[in-house]
């Protein structure tokens, strides 16, 4: 039987939500070039908290998107990588990256036209 994203019980859904999740897309970018470091990813990734790096990435390793690696050195650091399954992820979202920065004026006009200006 094949996957019927329309339907609720799509185990495809699953798939799309970690996609769409808010903080996904920045953090699978961010590791496009190589493995990195936490305090390294939350510099790159401006305005993630450390709890929402660390739920992000735990959810994205839980799903085979990423990797994590703990080097046994004093002090200890772990490295996150994309897996070959998240380095797939790559070529749509770069697809929405484009979309979004090409289109980005139409839809902030978009929202203007639908807002009231103040009169004065």
């Amino acid at each position: 039987m094949a996957n019927n994203i329309m339907s609720a019980s799509c185990p495809s859904r699953i798939v799309l939500r970690r996609i769409g999740a808010r903080w996904t897309v920045f953090i699978v970018n961010a590791l496009e070039h190589g493995p990195m470091r936490f305090t390294a990813l939350a510099t790159r990734i401006q305005g993630i908290t450390p709890k929402v790096l660390v739920e992000t990435l735990r959810s994205l390793e839980e799903d085979g998107l990423i990797s994590r690696t703990v080097f046994d050195e004093n002090p200890p650091h772990v490295e996150y990588e994309l897996t070959e399954l998240g380095r797939s992820l790559l070529v749509p979202l770069r697809a929405v990256r484009e979309w979004a920065e090409e289109h980005v004026p139409a839809v902030l006009a978009a929202r203007a036209a639908l807002r009231p200006t103040d009169a004065t």
